[in-house]
């Protein structure tokens, strides 16, 4: 359903903000800038090209138009203007997506523009994150300055991190006191409260959940986790003594800031390498990611994790094409690219293994070996599956039918991830010769993908069914071009708006309904509110209009127009006479009705004859 100009978009309470100033701040953030800033955009004529963020694809169909400050996927169907770009992108609602935006272009916005619901949340995320930046300048402060963090700075050292790489990265140290970081933040203005949402502070007391709070990182060396656009969200914290009964590393909690996967430490740094050299080396901890980016190597990403999640796997996407993984080379760390697999190849990745000398990860490797001995062993990385494939051969059970049929399956489990028929049969040919199984036999084993075909429904339609669409699609190709014309040119728009138009849509569908919320809110004279209008539609109608404008507007708008609206006259006046005709086939009418219904449906007809011209060929 439409929204009037002020009424709430999509899950978000009702926000006074005036048009105007929603205008202003659309207008002074560059879509091609703005979406830029997220992921590479290349050039294609007049227009923006890159994969689609919002769906799986392999080749390009998201546009970007910078004439007209839109964007439209022709794959999934999504588009709007720069507000509705980053409400999706950020999952964002209305309110925090124009806060976000007025700030990036330093526009002001009162506070009693928004509802309290909206402000409490917009409230409380910049809180967070600001409370998340000065806990990094803390644990920074701690790390260079305080003896105590003496432990912290000799074991970077042992790593090889110097001190100006410790400022770059901004590592840090927290305390080993409980209550060292609650005590800054409340000198800083935060509250106990905030540090719980923030997950940087737990309860001490188990069965006390609103008792007293402790620190959540106590004597760990710290990393902070930044997103996309560089602003710290949460910490990995690396445990120093090595005999401490607890986990080597711990991350932040999850937060309304932090979803553990679907965040890639260091991207805000490699993501244009990463976009240049459209491979993307992964490693296992931040101090590998560190080594290599610091070494010269930029086109590198770790996962809060040992293995890709599928949101993680489709950020990657949007970057490269190809992923070589450069986990241990133990038997977690193989484990770990098992796991990987299934989310690199469902967003038709290719994907590599680096092999590291036995005892090495790529930390250890740089700083004892050099940058050029670890570009050696990425340059040398196989695909995954002779990968695979060989790590199974060199088992010593391979020699066995038993263990020769296991590895077997295990090779036709990772086959049938892959999406592309062509790929995977060349795979298969070269597993079941190196396997000494006939090629059919070890087809059998794979799982058939199944897929659906999008006009499989369409098909089993019946004659009548498919006229039916057939005549509904002809009818919203109509409203579309009469939409298309009313959205881009003035004289066009006037003469329509001087049409009963009012009158003539209201039985229309769902594009009729669109065509007359446009004749409402966009006036003649009013010709630059486009943006205004776009912020009352919700996401399906946005990305309506946007493909409306990603088509070039036909010459003599005007006549179009015009003969559009014939067609939609003549497409009232034949449901008139449709009902009319129903109603003189009612059993038992009376004879005065049926002279009544007959001479409406003279009228009708004489009404059509009237309406001489026939759409133009522009349609």
């Amino acid at each position: 359903m439409l929204r009037r100009p002020g009424a709430c978009i999509e899950h978000t309470p009702v926000a006074l903000i005036p048009p105007e100033v929603i205008e202003q701040i659309e207008a002074a953030n560059d879509i091609v800038e703005v979406i830029g800033g997220y992921f590479p955009l290349k050039r294609a004529g007049g227009l923006y090209k890159a994969l689609c963020p919002f769906h799986q694809e392999r080749t390009p169909s998201f546009s970007v138009n910078p004439q007209r400050q839109i964007f439209k996927c022709f794959g999934c169907g999504v588009g709007g203007g720069v507000l509705r770009f980053v409400m999706n992108y950020e999952h964002l609602e209305f309110i925090p997506a124009v806060k976000k935006l007025a700030e990036r272009a330093g526009i002001p916005l009162q506070e009693n523009e928004f509802s309290a619901e909206d402000n409490a949340r917009l409230q409380l995320r910049r809180r967070l994150l600001g409370l998340h930046a000065a806990t990094a300048e803390f644990f920074h402060h701690q790390l260079l300055k305080k003896p105590a963090a003496q432990i912290a700075r000799d074991y970077l050292k042992s790593r090889g991190i110097t001190s100006d790489t410790a400022k770059r990265w901004k590592l840090g140290f927290a305390p080993a006191e409980g209550d060292a970081l609650l005590q800054f933040a409340r000198h800083e203005g935060y509250t106990e409260e905030e540090l719980r949402r923030g997950g940087l502070a737990k309860p001490r007391f188990e069965d006390q959940p609103d008792g007293p709070v402790y620190g959540t990182f106590r004597s760990r060396v710290m990393f902070p986790i930044n997103n996309e656009t560089g602003e710290t969200i949460a910490f990995s914290g690396r445990v120093l003594d090595p005999l401490a009964k607890t986990a080597k590393y711990v991350n932040s909690p999850e937060t309304m800031l932090f979803t553990k996967g679907a965040v890639l430490f260091g991207l805000d740094r490699s993501k244009r390498a990463l976009a240049d050299k459209k491979t993307a080396i992964v490693c296992e901890g931040q101090l590998d990611l560190i080594t290599a980016f610091e070494a010269g190597i930029e086109n590198v990403i770790a996962p809060q994790g040992t293995a890709f999640t599928p949101k993680q796997a489709h950020i990657l996407r949007r970057f490269v094409d190809e992923v070589i993984l450069c986990f241990d080379s133990d038997a977690a760390g193989q484990k770990a690219a098992e796991r990987s697999l299934p989310s690199l190849l469902a967003e038709n990745l290719s994907v590599r293994v680096a092999q590291l000398p036995q005892g090495h990860d790529p930390d250890s490797l740089i700083r004892g070996e050099g940058s050029a001995a670890f570009s050696d062993r990425i340059n040398a990385a196989r695909d995954y599956f002779a990968f695979q494939l060989e790590t199974l051969a060199a088992q010593p059970e391979f020699a066995t039918p038993r263990g020769k049929t296991s590895a077997a399956r295990k090779i036709a489990e990772s086959l049938s991830l892959i999406t592309d028929s062509i790929l995977r049969e060349a795979e298969m040919q070269r597993a079941a010769v190196r396997l000494e199984i006939p090629t059919q036999e070890f087809a059998n084993l794979i799982k058939p993908i199944r897929r659906t075909s999008p006009h499989h429904e369409a098909t089993q339609q019946t004659k009548d069914e498919q006229e039916e669409a057939q005549e509904v699609v002809l009818q919203d190709a109509t409203i579309r071009l009469l939409t298309l014309v009313a959205l881009t040119d003035s004289g066009a728009r006037a003469w329509i708006l001087e049409e009963p138009w009012s009158e003539l849509l209201a039985n229309e569908t769902e594009a009729g309904i669109l065509l007359k919320a446009l004749c409402a809110d966009l006036h003649p004279e009013n010709t630059a509110s486009l943006t205004g209008f776009l912020t009352t539609l919700s996401q399906a109608e946005e990305s309506a209009v946007s493909g409306l404008l990603e088509q070039r507007t036909p010459e003599l708008p005007l006549v179009v127009a015009q003969d559009c609206w014939r067609e939609v006259e003549r497409r009232q006046i034949r449901r008139r006479m449709a009902s009319v005709e129903s109603r003189l086939r009612m059993p038992g009418i009376a004879i005065e009705d049926v002279i009544q219904l007959q001479k409406q449906i003279l009228d009708l007809k004489n009404r059509l004859s009237d309406i001489a011209r026939p759409l133009s060929s522009s349609l």
